[in-house]
């Protein structure tokens, strides 16, 4: 048990500079290219989800569950207000949480802990699938669990390393995918009761005002995750 604790909170030896932009390249064709995105978006939709419920927690209102579904939208429910400050914090947290979790494991790329970043993976799956309300959530919840852990448990250090970074660039270019996808929706007619449109709802403020605040996190996420896992511009030049 000593040795399994200290490999996980050691500091693990980082990939090569050529790992991480293959990680990144892999990443980036998975975002854009459209069979694959619709599969692996499933993976957005859990942190997106998992997004307003920890707001909708933290706000103080009673989370009741979580739905996943086979188009990759979700639904997570709460009961509290209808209104206040908690509901805008929930409806909020859900476009940024894949963006702010992509920066997260950057940071934590950063500092050579890629084992812990894992088992934190590890424990979030875990926290959701309690509230998972569908068999289909439950389906996706079990899978990504059990990437996650075969990965962390059996992989080497080297397979570790990208596996992590795949997954940071992921969420960061995927969180910049889903808001731009938003957009397009409403654009279209296609989501008048999307997130950004609820909390103009309840807020009165144009729902574009909120679409600009997600897709600024989602590109400054980007930015300072490429300067965590890959330094400063001029170093890539």
């Amino acid at each position: 048990m000593f040795d399994v604790l200290n490999d996980a909170f050691g500091r693990q030896p980082s990939p090569s500079r050529e790992v991480v932009l293959a990680t990144a390249a892999v990443a980036l064709l998975a975002v854009l290219f459209g069979p694959v995105w619709k599969v692996l978006r499933n993976f957005v939709t859990i942190a997106h989800e998992g997004g307003h419920a920890l707001a909708a927690v933290l706000s103080g209102r009673r989370l009741s569950g979580i739905r996943l579904h086979s188009d990759t939208s979700g639904l997570t429910l709460s009961r509290g207000k209808p209104t206040g400050l908690g509901m805008v914090a929930t409806g909020l947290a859900g476009y940024i949480t894949p963006s702010l979790l992509g920066l997260a494991a950057a940071a934590i790329l950063g500092v050579g802990r890629l084992t812990i970043l894992l088992w934190i993976l590890l424990v979030l799956l875990a926290l959701m699938l309690i509230m998972i309300r569908n068999v289909y959530g439950v389906v996706s919840i079990v899978v990504a669990g059990a990437i996650v852990f075969v990965v962390s448990w059996y992989a080497s250090d080297q397979i570790q390393g990208a596996f992590a970074y795949a997954f940071a660039w992921f969420m960061l270019l995927g969180g910049v995918r889903a808001v731009f996808e938003l957009q397009q929706s409403r654009f279209r007619r296609q989501a008048p009761n999307s997130d950004a449109d609820q909390i103009a709802r309840l807020t009165r403020v144009p729902a574009i005002i909120y679409v600009v605040f997600f897709v600024l996190v989602a590109l400054g996420s980007l930015a300072f995750g490429v300067r965590l896992m890959l330094g400063p511009v001029q170093d890539l030049l």
